[in-house]
């Protein structure tokens, strides 16, 4: 964290504290968007993460526990079913999926500064990915440079950073761990397929089954990513006419999770763009990983042609690209999320649309695939990034380099209470509500009957930004939180005014407590 903002920071705070308890106006400062610093986690346990989990009966069984705190931290479960077990050191709970049906667990957490306890639901049916997956994917950072020791290497700083103590579980290989039949690197070329027709990792992958279980040794998931085309987008060999060996394949290697890219399908596909074209690679891929020996949250990537979120879910998808490749136009996030929340209606547990991956901190340029850099993006806008797709439930999938997280990033990416806007179990995609030309407020209905509002400035300068009571429908005595601040605010009254940040935003809950 950069010591140049203690003393905004410090200032806000202040100034917010006071106005909220008066007008419910908070003040920011000339540069505000650099002020905006999530509190540091308490050394006592706060357990994260999601309320409710979906698997399927017989399959194998795997979640950490995400719990900041003082380590070492003690973990004690009520009402586990007896075929899971609890490591109670690590958190990790492991074992077979029970029989269909739901069951309220109690997660406890202590260690010498105190305890937490909370609620959680497994259901054991056939929805995964009840709410949001978060994690991280390669691509944005390394692009056709990934390997084995970069997959583990995002893994131990996943556990090491403090990501995975707010929930985010997977580490996902995107395009290029394959062979190819040409590239710059030779390593990366070779047989696409051995005798047998299985595909074959290039070099940089000496071992799928044992970089698998190096990530799940640690309470992790991890993905993996093909296409339905001969080719993939990279030019690495793809799954046609190999679909169901393929997937056993993944299955047999240990992955989670499943990005089908359509790429080269386009070819196969030629002129037809009927709505039956577009869903027969994804049915086709949907199906047989339903028949699968484990759970692998399956993820659409065909940029939304066919309105594919009004159809995603019953072709045994749970996620779905609702744009083209976010990279090409971060300068336009506000646009793209504007976009993706007209599909709200289609937003529900186990079905999610997905406008790409976060990009911030060290990415390489879309454009020339490039070594990752520090983004120019400024930091409120960074931080308006992340509140869109929590507000939206998107998937929160980080795509930087996980190797070059700073401070700054980390505390966008780690609010616990911002991600439990997206984690929360209803699935609703916040509503758009436009104030002016440039101001915009995203409202997400909770499953606790409380709202998280976002107030945005898309401008480039600072402007004042209001909510009222009308047009949130809601009355009887209310109060506020800052999310950000992760500060009290006081009584909600009539309205709620608050200093914007150019290309920022101000995340605010409304709850009766």
């Amino acid at each position: 964290m950069k010591s140049i903002f203690i003393l905004p920071v410090i200032f806000y705070l202040s100034i917010s504290s006071f106005q909220a308890f008066s007008s419910n106006k908070a003040e920011g400062t000339a540069g505000s968007e650099k002020a905006i610093i999530v509190p540091a986690p308490k050394p006592q346990p706060r357990i994260n993460g999601p309320l409710v989990y979906g698997c399927r009966p017989g399959h194998p069984f795997l979640y950490r526990i995400p719990c900041q705190g003082e380590r070492p931290i003690r973990f004690s479960v009520k009402e586990l079913p007896a075929s899971l077990k609890l490591d109670p050191s690590s958190g990790i709970i492991t074992g077979i999926v029970p029989e269909k049906g739901e069951y309220d667990i109690l997660i406890q957490a202590n260690n010498s500064k105190g305890k937490d306890s909370r609620k959680f639901k497994i259901v054991a049916g056939d929805k995964l990915a009840l709410t949001p997956p978060m994690g991280w994917n390669h691509w944005y950072a390394h692009y056709d440079r990934i390997t084995d020791k970069m997959m583990r290497e995002a893994a131990d700083i996943m556990i090491s950073s403090g990501m995975a103590d707010v929930g985010y579980q997977y580490v996902n290989i995107d395009d290029c761990w394959m062979n190819a039949p040409k590239h710059n690197d030779p390593k990366r070329v070779g047989p696409l397929r051995d005798n047998q027709g299985n595909i074959i990792p290039n070099s940089y992958f000496p071992d799928m089954k044992s970089l698998t279980d190096y990530i799940h040794d640690k309470g992790l998931k991890t993905g993996i990513y093909t296409s339905p085309g001969t080719l993939t987008c990279g030019g690495f060999a793809g799954a046609f006419q190999h679909e169901e060996q393929d997937a056993k394949q993944f299955a047999e290697w240990g992955f989670d999770f499943l990005k089908y890219d359509w790429c080269s399908y386009g070819k196969i596909a030629g002129k037809d763009n009927s709505i039956e074209a577009y869903q027969k690679p994804y049915r086709q891929m949907g199906t047989i990983l339903k028949s699968l020996d484990r759970d692998m949250v399956f993820n659409l990537c065909q940029y939304g042609m066919g309105d594919v979120w009004k159809w995603g879910g019953e072709v045994g998808g749970h996620c779905w690209r609702t744009s083209g490749d976010l990279g090409f136009e971060l300068d336009r996030i506000f646009d793209v999320a504007l976009k993706n929340s007209e599909h709200r209606q289609y937003s529900k547990p186990g079905e999610w649309n997905d406008p790409d991956y976060i990009q911030i901190g060290w990415i390489g340029n879309a454009h020339i695939q490039g070594i990752p850099e520090l983004t120019p993006m400024p930091e409120a806008m960074q931080y308006a990034y992340m509140s869109l797709w929590s507000l939206m439930a998107a998937p929160l999938i980080y795509s930087g380099d996980m190797s070059k997280l700073d401070a700054f990033t980390l505390n966008v990416l780690c609010n616990p209470e911002v991600i439990d806007v997206n984690q929360d179990p209803l699935g609703e995609c916040g509503l758009v509500i436009k104030k002016s030309e440039s101001c915009f407020l995203m409202v997400k209905n909770l499953a606790d009957g409380s709202k998280a509002v976002g107030l945005f400035n898309r401008g480039k300068n600072a402007a004042e930004v209001e909510v009222n009571r009308a047009e949130l429908k809601i009355a009887g005595k209310q109060w506020l939180r800052d999310l950000w601040h992760r500060k009290d605010l006081g009584i909600y009254k009539e309205k709620y005014i608050a200093q914007v940040p150019a290309q920022g935003v101000v995340m605010i809950k409304i709850s009766r407590r």
